[in-house]
């Protein structure tokens, strides 16, 4: 199998980076709204983004379509092996300097990194957004380990997580924080229209889930939630945004528990800033996450998370400064501290501020763009000198933060 070298250029006396970013497809999703904000901001003097869905563009990537080159439909099935010749050929066509394949595990990951060490492409890179289960590094994807220049976690205990789980070498593991943009997501008054037309009587309070309909978020116990809150304040509301494979198990479990008059299954939503207004406390029930944008976005709309105790939120969720961390699976503990906070909205408008505060000095989105900027930069730089990489830390040693500057 022919390998391509290339022939590198110092960045001073060369154009941008041409980065292609590896993904399946682009739905409505954490790491997908990510992707989106990443190849919208890299800076266009250093960096020059496009995108390949190896399956199907999906709604992200119809939405980014327009001003990031988007390429789709190279993989018809999971044993599509042709699809190493198309990326091969993509990667060459459009002279890429930078791969980074977007999400744990999977097609992208082996074929993304696999297509750009044979066309001999500078800077390999994986972003990681998942932690445990359903999402791992299988076998196959271990296997080209040696061939990837960064692992990219996306918060301290993510990285280690990589490390001591996914078999990612130490000095290969790099975090970068997932970020948010903070005008976007920020305070607002409710918006009167929308509480009408999803029919929330005025006054009543209401607890919000913003997540992808699969089964690792738990939906389920966030509507058992929801029937012990009612069991205190039957006046309450409770939205669910997203989509998913669950909906129709979600929506008969919603009717067995009596809760239609309660529950609104809103579906994917390109207004979420305008639905965060309306909520009174998020309740996030997932069984694992790592560093989930949701909490960041509502957040930085200050207000107050109850979220279990999994992965890497207790960064972002501190119990009892900005919202309330309970054990993962106790619906008793979660329904109780939203109880707590809805009947002390002085509390929760506290831990709401607190929330957008924290957001804001640690998880924007221009500390995240940056980070990507300085390591895709920096790898590029290393390989063209031809240094060596340091040597790798001992097994206990923390993953390497991205600088990043403000």
């Amino acid at each position: 199998m022919l390998f391509h070298h290339r022939k590198l250029t110092p960045l001073e006396d060369r154009g941008p980076l041409r980065v292609m970013f590896v993904i399946t497809c682009m739905p409505v999703g954490g790491a997908e709204t990510l992707l989106v904000e990443l190849a919208r901001r890299l800076d266009r003097e250093r960096f020059i983004p496009e995108i390949c869905c190896l399956k199907y563009r999906g709604p992200l990537g119809d939405a980014i379509a327009d001003t990031v080159p988007t390429w789709t439909g190279l993989l018809a099935h999971k044993y599509d092996f042709a699809v190493l010749g198309r990326l091969r050929r993509l990667l060459r066509r459009r002279r890429i300097d930078a791969v980074i394949t977007v999400g744990t595990g999977g097609d992208k990951m082996f074929w993304g990194r696999l297509a750009a060490w044979l066309e001999g492409v500078p800077v390999i890179c994986s972003w990681l957004h998942s932690t445990g289960l359903p999402d791992h590094v299988e076998w196959p994807n271990r296997l080209l380990a040696p061939l990837t220049d960064a692992f990219v976690g996306v918060a301290e205990p993510h990285g280690r997580y990589l490390i001591e789980h996914e078999g990612c070498r130490a000095s290969k593991v790099r975090v970068i924080p997932n970020g948010v943009d903070t005008q976007r997501f920020s305070p607002r008054w409710p918006n009167k229209a929308l509480r009408a037309e999803l029919a929330i009587e005025q006054g009543a309070p209401v607890v919000g889930i913003v997540a992808a309909l699969r089964p690792e978020k738990r939906h389920d116990q966030f509507l058992h939630c929801a029937a012990h809150i009612l069991g205190q304040i039957p006046a309450a509301r409770f939205l669910i945004v997203g989509e998913g494979p669950e909906r129709k198990r979600l929506e008969m479990l919603s009717r067995f528990l009596g809760l239609t008059q309660s529950v609104r299954f809103l579906g994917n939503r390109d207004d979420v800033p305008d639905i965060l207004s309306l909520f009174d406390v998020m309740l996030l029930t997932s069984e694992m996450e790592a560093n989930p944008v949701s909490i960041l976005e509502t957040m930085a709309a200050e207000k107050p998370v109850v979220a279990p105790r999994v992965g890497s939120v207790p960064e972002t969720v501190l119990d009892g400064t900005t919202g309330r961390l309970v054990p993962p699976g106790d619906i008793e503990a979660a329904s109780e501290a939203v109880v707590e906070l809805l009947n002390d909205p002085t509390r929760a408008t506290a831990l709401g501020r607190a929330g957008r505060e924290h957001v804001l000095a640690h998880w924007s989105i221009n500390q995240m763009v940056t980070g990507f900027e300085d390591m895709l930069s920096g790898i590029y730089q290393e390989k063209w000198a031809g240094r060596r990489r340091p040597v790798e830390p001992a097994p206990h040693e923390s993953p390497k933060k991205v600088s990043s500057r403000r």
